[in-house]
């Protein structure tokens, strides 16, 4: 694949947008947003008598908010699963083992967008959390960025070791921005996926300029039983 060239654009460096805030309480302001304006839209509808047309375009606006309230309720009750299945004991976990199972299960949606999908990844990444969050996790990480991805596109994932931590890293090209943006599904997706990565005690940065973007999940490294090829890394496509 050949290189991208001298950048002539500004990269902007994005940290977590929930240090501020717990990941429900951001969600939760995202929330007030369309409940407000079902609000108004009621308000008005009753306030005197109007058209019947009138009437049927305040439904219109009403269902449409309705529907946003709906995707931001499942990113909330998302995150609260996934506050709950923490409790449970964590294990040493193969991060890049679960790297490559969850690809395998996403080509076909990167197959059926065009995708030259480009995957390399270190072996033996052992990690520790909740093998049940961190699997819904990886999926949540892949899967929103899939979505995102401008079709016939290159989309890159990469797992390394850098200084005790391991590090996975997926870049792609942006395509149009879905309806209902910053708020739509794919984009809560990559949100759920950082609040699970940061619960683990990750941590998670964004980097964004005119013509890509890359997402960069870190997580401390755990001594774990050496597996044979250790020193060997996979280059899949």
């Amino acid at each position: 694949m050949s290189s991208a060239g001298p950048q002539l654009v500004r990269e902007a460096v994005q940290a977590s947008p929930l240090k501020e805030r717990s990941p429900l309480a951001h969600l939760l302001h995202a929330l007030n947003q369309p409940l407000t304006g079902l609000q108004c839209s009621l308000e008005l509808a009753v306030a005197v008598l109007r058209p019947a047309d009138q009437y049927a375009r305040s439904l219109r606006e009403g269902l449409d908010l309705v529907s946003r309230i709906r995707v931001l309720v499942g990113a909330i009750r998302e995150v609260a699963d996934l506050q709950e299945i923490q409790i449970e004991g964590s294990v040493a976990i193969s991060l890049d083992e679960l790297l490559r199972e969850t690809v395998r299960d996403l080509l076909p949606i990167a197959e059926a967008k065009g995708l030259r999908l480009g995957l390399k990844a270190a072996d033996s990444l052992m990690v520790r959390g909740s093998q049940t969050v961190l699997n819904s996790v990886m999926f949540r990480f892949l899967e929103s960025a899939l979505t995102l991805s401008r079709e016939n596109a290159d989309f890159h994932v990469g797992a390394e070791a850098i200084q005790q931590h391991a590090c996975v890293t997926v870049s792609w090209t942006p395509g149009a921005l879905p309806e209902s943006s910053p708020y739509s599904p794919p984009e809560l997706g990559l949100l759920i996926a950082q609040a699970g990565w940061e619960q683990m005690g990750g941590s998670w940065t964004q980097r964004q300029t005119e013509h890509s973007k890359t997402c960069t999940a870190r997580i401390p490294l755990v001594s774990g039983p050496a597996r044979p090829g250790s020193a060997r890394q996979g280059d899949e496509r």
